[in-house]
């Protein structure tokens, strides 16, 4: 059994939407394609597809964002998905793997991961990939904007 990583492409929408519904982020093919084509536009966006015997079973998003605080960039890991029935073989790994790598060469010094509180495998995992929890350092503070402010 071979995973093979690429980049994502439009032809991927239908495996993406159906992956990005297993965690519970729910969405159609024709959403997926809209961000699709937003993220591939995008110079400092990187989306990459797992293939595990063939079938796209993984996906990792990496957004890039300079720093004005100090020198290079800063790496966010927005989404990584892994289908149910690939988990521990090595897929997730193998996409973080690709995420690092990527993010070098984008003159990224960190890559950073948000997962919500009830996700433990996915913080274990992240952990075990040498990602501490640092919520002692810092605070995330996330407020949703009106889209049509009076």
């Amino acid at each position: 059994m071979t995973v093979t990583i690429r980049p994502a492409g439009v032809g991927d929408v239908a495996r993406i939407a159906a992956l990005l519904g297993e965690p519970g982020y729910p969405t159609d093919t024709e959403q997926v394609g809209a961000h699709l084509d937003v993220w591939l536009a995008d110079g400092r966006s990187v989306l990459l597809a797992a293939e595990f015997d063939g079938l796209v079973s993984g996906l990792a998003a990496l957004h890039v964002m300079p720093l004005l605080e100090r020198d290079g960039c800063l790496g966010r890991l927005a989404a990584l998905v892994v289908d149910d029935s690939c988990r521990g073989q090595g897929v997730g790994r193998r996409l973080v793997a690709e995420v690092e790598r990527e993010a070098r060469r984008l003159d990224c010094r960190h890559v950073e991961i948000t997962s919500s509180r009830t996700r433990a495998a996915a913080h274990r995992f992240y952990r075990d990939l040498g990602y501490p929890d640092v919520r002692d350092t810092s605070a995330r503070f996330l407020k949703e904007l009106d889209r049509h402010p009076r």
